[in-house]
């Protein structure tokens, strides 16, 4: 597959590039990044003046980026790994509708480790059935821009479903009267110098706690992810995907 890098001069980018050496099917062939040019690859500073069109673009950059992103894929038919956060209503609307007639894969966290936890999270959610209290702790570096994160987002929504989709979502805890109510899920969110991304869901219970927990000490299993990701779609001519398990 001949793939673009949306975000090719930020950090994720230079960890695909890099990651790419161990996909032998993939091959980058161009990398869009209005800030810069990453060396010996060519870089375009938009979607549109891609040329000539890849198989698939591989994005890790911001949701302001989307619009020109759909454009260009629906436009050219170009399947899309979709790997960034904080996408609103209306961009997941986008998403889907444009999942009619391209193939994309879209998830907030590309890590195998995480979509493993997050089946484990809505498991444990169901069977622990409204017993225990749901919080959650995601830890990030003082750079991570969104928080909550994308990830605690996921396990959050997991937890959720689990337990009967009727729970709410409180961000932080704080004032005095900030007493648990049973229909929470709390998510508490830390940042501070390199911190790797971290995340704990905590099932708290009578006298006992359940930690299922989630460390990344390297970009490199997201750009993993995101590489096996466009293999997946390599025979998919549309439909949205994710590593969730059905």
């Amino acid at each position: 597959m001949n793939a673009v890098i949306y975000g090719i001069c930020g950090k994720m980018g230079h960890t695909l590039v890099a990651a790419a050496a161990d996909f032998p099917e993939i091959k980058i062939t161009g990398g869009v990044d209005a800030a810069g040019r990453f060396p010996g690859i060519p870089t375009f500073k938009c979607a549109a003046a891609i040329t000539p069109a890849p198989d698939v673009i591989i994005d890790f950059s911001r949701p302001s980026a989307l619009p020109d992103i759909l454009s260009y894929a629906l436009k050219n038919k170009v399947k899309l790994v979709l790997c960034t956060t904080g996408y609103s209503a209306a961009d997941e609307e986008s998403i889907k509708e444009a999942s009619k007639s391209v193939a994309v894969f879209c998830s907030a966290n590309m890590s195998v480790g995480v979509n493993l936890i997050v089946d484990l999270v809505a498991q444990a959610a169901k069977a622990l059935s409204g017993a225990f209290d749901i919080e959650i702790v995601e830890k990030h570096h003082n750079l991570k821009a969104d928080a909550p994160s994308g990830t605690a987002l996921m396990l959050a929504n997991a937890a959720n479903e689990g337990s009967g989709g009727n729970k709410k979502f409180i961000y932080g805890r704080g004032g005095a009267d900030a007493k648990r109510n049973a229909d929470e899920i709390c998510i508490h969110a830390i940042r501070g110098g390199t911190l790797p991304g971290e995340h704990d869901v905590l099932f708290i219970g009578g006298d006992e706690v359940i930690t299922i927990s989630h460390t990344a000490y390297s970009k490199k299993i997201f750009a993993t992810g995101a590489l096996r990701a466009a293999l997946m779609l390599s025979d998919k001519e549309n439909g949205l995907y994710s590593y969730k398990r059905k």
